[in-house]
């Protein structure tokens, strides 16, 4: 996998990854968007499925995380405009894309924003758009997880509070989730230390991003839309997911009712046979 710097100009920088920098004539390129707080390195336990799919990982580091410089205040809306920078760079017309957690939304934004160019969507594990009308946003969240957007709401210097004496709650995660972070997804520990290494600003920017307008609406999302999620999750409750799937023309809903936030992973390489499909 390469790593590569994007000059955006105005003293930005987007760093990226591409696992096919060579030899991918006729692959599809995934973006892949990642969780809070990770990196954008995409996901490796997913690599062997994907050389079987005949599939190119491309992701990035969204602003204030890794290498990518901050943008404080940004949307999720402008994941769309990061995302077809790095497509111009490397004259690509046409992607997928998937996110899991906190990407959930920014794969939305694409393929809300980016029509002609995405061509299906995954999100797994995510949100659903702050105020959407007949969601009870917050029900079933652990409380820590509901704090943290909560505080989310009251503003930037709440929400830097918060994030000033706040913990890790492995309650969080349900034991299905420990298992299995415990083994094929212990990757997390590659992604999330070096999301943390100088401080909480990414997080804190996606925090604020979630619970603000989005910037577009996923009703926009045209192409086709595989929404998984566990039916334990904590962190993002997949009342969320129905919701998205309700608001979205295309969309196919897959809930794994034994699964939590991290294990639905377990099943993401189906949605990669979905992608191939509907994308390929």
């Amino acid at each position: 996998m390469t790593e590569t710097d994007l000059d955006l100009g105005n003293g930005r920088t987007l760093h990226w990854y591409d696992t096919g920098a060579e030899g991918t004539a006729g692959r599809l390129a995934v973006f892949y968007h990642h969780g809070t707080p990770n990196i954008g390195s995409p996901p490796a336990p997913l690599f062997p499925a994907s050389e079987r799919l005949g599939l190119r990982w491309l992701g990035y580091d969204r602003p204030g995380y890794g290498g990518s410089t901050p943008r404080p205040d940004r949307d999720v809306a402008s994941a769309a405009g990061d995302v077809a920078r790095i497509a111009d760079e490397l004259s690509l017309d046409r992607f997928a894309v998937l996110g899991h957690s906190g990407g959930g939304p920014h794969a939305l934004a694409c393929g809300a924003l980016l029509p002609d160019r995405v061509l299906a969507v995954v999100s797994i594990s995510g949100l659903a758009p702050y105020g959407a009308a007949n969601l009870d946003w917050f029900a079933g969240m652990n409380a820590s997880a509901a704090a943290s957007l909560r505080a989310a709401t009251e503003g930037r210097a709440a929400k830097e509070r918060y994030e000033a004496s706040a913990g890790f709650d492995p309650e969080m995660f349900t034991p299905a989730d420990h298992a299995a972070l415990g083994g094929t997804w212990s990757w997390f520990g590659s992604v999330v230390g070096p999301a943390l290494e100088n401080d909480h600003g990414g997080a804190i920017d996606d925090d604020l991003a979630y619970v603000a307008a989005w910037g577009f609406d996923t009703a926009q999302v045209r192409a086709p839309v595989l929404f998984l999620h566990g039916g334990q999750d904590r962190i993002a409750p997949s009342s969320h997911s129905q919701w998205l799937a309700g608001s979205c023309p295309s969309a196919e809903l897959r809930l794994y009712p034994d699964d939590g936030h991290i294990s639905v992973l377990n099943s993401a390489e189906s949605a990669l046979d979905w992608l191939k499909e509907h994308a390929g």
